[in-house]
């Protein structure tokens, strides 16, 4: 087998939500794999921007988008742009999401419906003009980025365990109908990983962190970095024959129930 399976030179991905975090360290992945990113973000041009500079500085070709996945009109208008400025998309890595922590009885409906319209609606949204001209062209990668709540409920994060659970559906749905057209729907389910969000639950002694640790077969949260294999390989012609699948990349922590025994 030749590594040229893996690699990325000619392919163009949009990368939504890839100005920080997570998003940013799978787009980098597929940058130094050889992809040319397009970065989408929605709070600001400056961050957009201050991303692409990034990505460059690591010689990625990079091109940076603001517009709201959640609008039809304004990502038809962007995939438009891109395609014409940029080129064709051959990936795209639906990757932009929000979580609310409200318990659900205390959860209003425009809070719920804000968590859905985001991680749900969103992904059909930003998925559908990207996949029409990628069926009309023989072919294409969608990643859809999943998570554990895909799999598992939790406290306080019923709206984004609803979403995510759905979008695990959605992947297989896509997947079923757009397979016969060369166009292969998967996704990444992330665990836990140590990014500026979680910083102050990873304090040492903080008893969530004690807990993470404990219970992830791997004994340690996972490094960004991590993500950037499994996307990789979804975006790549290593992946043709696989379609509908979620590759949770989670230290092991949902293979177990128990809490793995010290050696």
């Amino acid at each position: 087998m030749s590594l040229d399976l893996f690699q990325l030179h000619g392919k163009r991905a949009l990368v939504t939500g890839a100005t920080h975090g997570l998003g940013m360290a799978m787009a980098r992945g597929l940058g130094r794999a050889g992809a040319t990113l397009v970065v989408n973000g929605h709070s600001s041009q400056g961050r957009i921007d201050r991303a692409v500079e990034s990505y460059r500085a690591d010689g990625i070709e990079a091109h940076g988008y603001r517009f709201d996945v959640t609008d039809p009109g304004q990502v038809a208008e962007a995939v438009e742009r891109i395609e014409a400025e940029v080129g064709p998309i051959d990936v795209l890595v639906n990757n932009a999401a929000v979580i609310d922590r409200t318990p659900l009885l205390d959860m209003t409906v425009e809070a719920w419906e804000r968590v859905v319209k985001t991680d749900l609606t969103g992904v059909f949204v930003m998925s559908q003009p990207v996949a029409r001209r990628m069926v009309e062209r023989g072919g294409g990668k969608v990643i859809n980025v999943c998570s554990m709540m895909s799999e598992l409920g939790r406290d306080s994060v019923g709206a984004y365990a609803a979403a995510k659970g759905g979008l695990k559906m959605l992947t297989r749905s896509m997947a079923t109908e757009w397979g016969r057209h060369n166009v292969q729907v998967n996704g990444i389910g992330p665990g836990y990983f140590a990014t500026d969000q979680t910083a102050p639950l990873r304090e040492a002694g903080h008893p969530f962190n004690e807990w993470i640790v404990s219970r992830t077969p791997a004994g340690r949260w996972g490094d960004p970095d991590d993500l950037a294999g499994a996307a990789i390989y979804l975006a790549s012609s290593a992946s043709d024959f696989v379609n509908g699948h979620v590759l949770y990349v989670d230290g092991g922590i949902l293979a177990t129930i128990g809490r793995p025994q010290e050696a």
